[in-house]
């Protein structure tokens, strides 16, 4: 009997051994993990933590951060977010899945636009986490993929502050993260921010933005942004010399247009830069459909007006006076001896009308000189515009 009970109980326990391997809770993680399908992996995964989670089985903080880092059809946010910080609040987790997990929730709330604060938090603490380990090692690619990761830590974290209108931070963030990844969606991310920025009269960080668009990329369209957020940044000097750099690469009315109306406001100033303020606004005239009357008008002012060697105002000054002495004397002559014939006239009458005669011709003379002198400045000007043509090559 006592024999046959023993060899109850080792059946027994023969018995129990497999129902205990099929209970393993480590089996089942792994046999979720090697699912092919992210749904049958997902639902594999959701089973495993709805039987061991709580019972401080090995992998189910695993089983969280991958069930959260997951792509799966009908995955929701929600999952997301309380998947991925059920992981964290455990712990554990190797530095690449925590560094995962910590920029998928973020962007989940960067998403939906809710705890950004939050959001920022975890970008912070996947930026640290990916600068500790980078080097660690001592191994190049290593280190070469964790500071990849800071990067996209840097552009989630530009993100978060771009939601919550900390401009300065996300253009820090931006720039930082371009410089590392060099990825050309950030530079769209830039420009659109740089627009709100401009908008909303952050000058200084959209300067800021601007040049590490400006040094990348070199065009026309982003120098003249830069020129224009330095210029409102009260950096006139600066904003000039870049409107001339991207006018020397490549002609165009909207920047001759800019460049010559800084340069006419120097020129209120300083009427030395009035005659290169006047050929930019020439060249405008001829290459702006949107400014060329505007541009001609200010470009003939300037000429007319801030050159010392014409005189031009002084000289229009003289030429009314002359005139005007001379309307007055032709209409003091009509007046006295318009009506009258020669014969009618005394010997008081004729002196005297032949002294206003003779003025008047005095002052004709005195106007020749004057007309011709007006006649040589606006010939100064045509050829101006003849040699402007010339220069850019149009009719």
């Amino acid at each position: 009997m006592k024999a046959r009970a023993s060899a109850i109980m080792l059946l027994s326990a023969l018995l129990v051994l497999p129902a205990f391997g099929q209970d393993d809770p480590n089996q089942a993680y792994i046999k979720a993990m090697t699912a092919q399908a992210p749904a049958q992996k997902a639902q594999m995964l959701k089973d495993f933590l709805s039987k061991y989670s709580g019972k401080g089985v090995q992998y189910e903080n695993y089983a969280l951060a991958n069930l959260a880092t997951l792509a799966y059809p009908g995955k929701t946010p929600r999952e997301t977010i309380e998947s991925g910080e059920k992981a964290l609040a455990l712990g554990g987790l190797d530095d690449v899945t925590k560094y995962q997990v910590l920029v998928t929730v973020a962007g989940v709330y960067i998403q939906s636009g809710q705890n950004l604060e939050k959001a920022k938090n975890y970008a912070l603490q996947a930026i640290d986490l990916a600068k500790a380990n980078r080097g660690s090692d001592g191994s190049e690619a290593s280190s070469a993929q964790w500071n990849k990761m800071i990067g996209a830590g840097l552009y989630v974290f530009a993100q978060a502050s771009e939601k919550t209108r900390d401009f300065k931070g996300a253009v820090d963030a931006y720039i930082q993260s371009y410089n590392i990844l060099k990825n050309k969606q950030i530079l769209a991310d830039l420009n659109k921010m740089g627009k709100q920025l401009m908008d909303g009269k952050h000058y200084a960080d959209a300067e800021k933005l601007y040049r590490t668009l400006y040094a990348s990329a070199k065009d026309t369209d982003t120098g003249t942004l830069l020129a224009r957020s330095l210029y409102y940044s009260g950096k006139t000097s600066e904003a000039l010399a870049v409107y001339k750099e991207i006018y020397a690469r490549k002609k165009t009315g909207e920047v001759a247009y800019n460049i010559g109306i800084l340069l006419a406001k120097e020129a209120k100033a300083d009427p030395s830069v009035g005659g290169e303020a006047t050929r930019y606004l020439l060249e405008a005239a001829y290459l702006s459909q949107t400014h060329s009357k505007q541009a001609m008008s200010l470009a003939e002012n300037l000429f007319f007006t801030t050159n010392k060697d014409i005189k031009w105002n002084e000289l229009v000054t003289q030429i009314t006076a002359v005139n005007q002495k001379m309307d007055e004397l032709t209409k003091t002559y009509n007046e006295k001896f318009g009506e009258k014939e020669e014969d009618d006239l005394s010997a008081a009458d004729k002196k005297e009308m032949k002294r206003i005669l003779d003025t008047i011709e005095a002052e004709k003379k005195k106007l020749e000189p004057l007309k011709a002198k007006q006649q040589q400045v606006v010939d100064q000007f045509d050829k101006l515009l003849t040699d402007t043509k010339a220069r850019l090559g149009v009719r």
